[in-house]
């Protein structure tokens, strides 16, 4: 991984027909591509160019006091939104010392600042996008009866049993995947059958803006939201490909800014929002900016990990399962300790070493947040995937080389194929890729048992997922060395949890 890093954290993308040395260059330590998210008309574009974002962390439940806002403003801070249910209260400051400053006053638990580029943040960078299909290769698919035109190139389907699952079920209608990401096209012919646009929101300033269409990525902006969006609930419909969940809604939920960094009032409005408007299930393929490891003795980095685990955990009180994608580095995050070259990565980076117990990927390593790693068309941990005992809880497909691991014909790449917008599909890999297809099995529990709470589903999911062996030696390239090692039995391990996700079981059991 190189300094600094760039932007989403979940996604290898790597253009269909690349040479095989060329993606290789991409997969083990590789980078998502740049994600630029639309801006909306927000009090964050409007800021002044010195002023930096910051969580305020009060007690949950009774708002801030007058006193606590009075100190706000004598310390040079103006209040963007508070969610008074978690005590998360938004802020931006000119002020260099605001956060010391607040964390002093009574009734302040913590309090940092968000990002070190100021408001509004710098220009758009772009790495590695992927590539659309042709209009010769869509022809040249030829699919089954029964089957929508792509399907035949979507081996992760029958990977989980998916293809199986919808001779049972599709979904059902009256759940709710919400896509906190990059954005949704909404219109896109695969998924706006599926879309619940009064679950979908824009939330990159902190703050709900629920301007019609304020959720999708305008045509410069980065395609992943709208990916993630297809391979969850793509509707079954004669059209492009199939989602693992193709009878079930999606919302977008809109995080990322116009320079694809996900920042933490933006990510705690995500998870409150869907809380509030019956999101059955979040997905969260990205980590939340500037820090891939929030270390908790630092003041300000302990204060983003108190804010996105203050509204990660209301989210799953009011009911929603919140599944995250666990990155792309090969780490094991299970390890006593890990070099960290990309943070801040709005900043300077420096190499950090640091203790994975104790610096949190948020929300990968959050409490009672599914953590997703990735596998290829062979069913063996992705190259780039991050591991760990007692971190991974389950897999799912999220692609590989195809010089690792190479799928069965008809399908010709070993990278997952998803939806992209103004009507296009295209390949994309990465954990970004795995986490939806759990997050879609989940939605398919939740339509077996409307009634389930989120601690059920998380535990069905866990309970039906196939049992998966360590690789062992993990060697995919065969040059004798070994590339990362799994730990643990085969019913729960480092590389894949409980198992891979089995979307038969979700819909039969």
């Amino acid at each position: 991984m190189t300094a600094p890093h760039p932007r989403y954290r979940r996604t290898i993308a790597i253009p269909l027909g690349m040479a095989t040395a060329t993606a290789l260059a991409f997969l083990p330590n590789g980078t998502a591509a740049a994600a630029d998210s639309a801006p909306a008309a927000t009090t964050a574009a409007a800021a002044d160019a010195s002023s930096l974002s910051y969580v305020v962390n009060v007690r949950p439940g009774h708002g801030a006091s007058a006193y606590v806002k009075k100190a706000i403003a004598e310390a040079g801070g103006t209040i963007v939104t508070s969610y008074d249910e978690i005590g998360v209260i938004v802020v931006h400051s000119a002020n260099p010392g605001f956060a010391r400053t607040i964390r002093t006053v009574h009734g302040v638990e913590s309090a940092g600042n968000t990002r070190n580029a100021p408001l509004p943040a710098q220009s758009t960078t772009d790495m590695g996008a992927p590539k659309a299909l042709t209009a010769e290769e869509l022809k040249g698919v030829q699919a089954a009866d029964g089957q929508d035109p792509l399907e035949p190139l979507q081996w992760d389907l029958a990977a989980i049993k998916a293809d199986k699952a919808h001779e049972k079920s599709l979904g059902s209608p009256k759940v709710t995947v919400g896509v906190i990401d990059t954005g949704v096209d909404d219109t896109h012919p695969d998924i706006a059958p599926n879309f619940n646009r009064s679950a979908s929101v824009n939330c990159v300033s902190g703050k709900p803006d629920t301007t019609d269409g304020a959720w999708r990525p305008s045509a410069s902006e980065s395609p992943h939201g709208t990916h993630v969006a297809g391979e969850i609930a793509a509707a079954k419909n004669g059209v492009g490909m199939t989602g693992v969940a193709p009878g079930v809604k999606v919302a977008g939920i809109k995080v990322a800014n116009p320079q694809g960094y996900f920042y933490t009032e933006a990510v705690v409005c995500g998870f409150v929002w869907a809380a509030e408007h019956g999101v059955d299930v979040t997905n969260n393929s990205y980590y939340t900016d500037p820090w891939y490891f929030n270390c908790t003795d630092d003041p300000d980095q302990k204060a983003l990990v108190d804010a996105v685990t203050r509204a990660a955990r209301f989210a799953e009180r009011k009911g929603t399962v919140n599944v995250a994608a666990a990155g792309n580095e090969n780490y094991d995050l299970a390890s006593d300790s890990i070099t960290d070259p990309s943070s801040p990565n709005d900043g300077t980076p420096s190499d950090r070493v640091v203790d994975p117990a104790k610096c949190l990927d948020i929300p990968t390593q959050l409490p009672g947040v599914v953590t997703v790693a990735a596998t290829g068309a062979k069913g063996i941990k992705s190259s780039f995937s991050n591991h760990g005992l007692g971190i991974i809880d389950v897999a799912a497909p999220g692609g590989d080389s195809t010089r690792y691991q190479a799928p069965a014909p008809p399908a010709t790449s070993g990278l997952i194929l998803g939806t992209l917008p103004g009507g296009k599909w295209g390949y994309m890999a990465g954990t970004s890729m795995a986490s939806p297809h759990v997050a879609a099995v989940a939605a398919l529990i939740k339509s077996t048992h409307p009634h389930a709470s989120a601690g059920l589903v998380k535990a069905l999911l866990y309970a039906e997922a196939d049992s998966t062996a360590c690789t062992d030696p993990y060697d995919l390239d065969g040059d004798g060395k070994v590339d990362a090692v799994c730990e643990g039995p085969r019913n729960y391990n480092g590389f894949y949890g409980w198992g891979t996700v089995d979307a038969l079981d979700a819909v039969t059991k």
